[in-house]
């Protein structure tokens, strides 16, 4: 057998296992207390998703998480997908708008076109506007409240749809605040269900 520093190299080898397999053994024991023993650690049921632990969130995420439950970007996101939302009605309004027999003859593209894009930016703007007093509105119920239940989408609807109505009088005011409370209720309601 080869020698190294007066020991052979049988006997460091057989030493080195020695020392693994109480080291492991340690390691195993203090593991096993950790895990199903007196010492066992609570999970935090927070970090759970699924059923699966997840790690603690950083900085970041949680920073963007913040910002995206901010009633600002709620508002900023629901007016930019309400413009979205109401150009392509309006583009698809326009194409399927009868054509006057008499001026069929006259009509350019050009003109068509216009009109595609005014009645596009009509309905963007109107579902742009609609859509950022909705979210503001209930955002800020939700905030003032502190709650999040089925109750904030109808008094957002009604505070809405009262405002949009009310431009026109009051009778119009209370319809609008009638019936979007109602179409919002019963959205809120079909989506909690599904």
């Amino acid at each position: 057998m080869a020698t190294y520093m007066g020991r052979s190299m049988n006997d460091s080898s057989q030493d080195e296992i020695q020392d693994s397999t109480e080291l492991s053994s340690v390691n195993m024991v203090d593991m096993m207390d950790v895990l199903i023993g007196p010492n066992k650690k609570k999970h935090n049921e927070g970090l759970r998703q699924f059923g699966l632990p997840q790690a603690p969130k950083t900085r970041e995420e949680l920073t963007m998480e913040r910002v995206m439950e901010s009633c600002t970007f709620k508002t900023v996101m629901s007016c930019v997908l309400g413009f979205a939302l109401g150009a392509a009605i309006g583009l698809f309004a326009a194409s399927v708008d009868p054509v006057d027999p008499d001026q069929a003859a006259k009509q350019k593209a050009r003109d068509v076109l216009k009109d595609m894009g005014r009645r596009s930016v009509f309905h963007a703007k109107n579902f742009a506007l609609i859509g950022a007093m909705f979210a503001g509105t209930e955002c800020i119920i939700e905030s003032y409240r502190g709650q999040s239940d089925w109750k904030n989408s109808p008094i957002a609807g009604c505070v809405t749809g009262g405002l949009i109505g009310y431009r026109a009088g009051l009778k119009p005011g209370v319809a609008g605040c009638v019936g979007f409370a109602a179409f919002s209720a019963a959205i809120d309601h079909y989506f909690h269900l599904h």
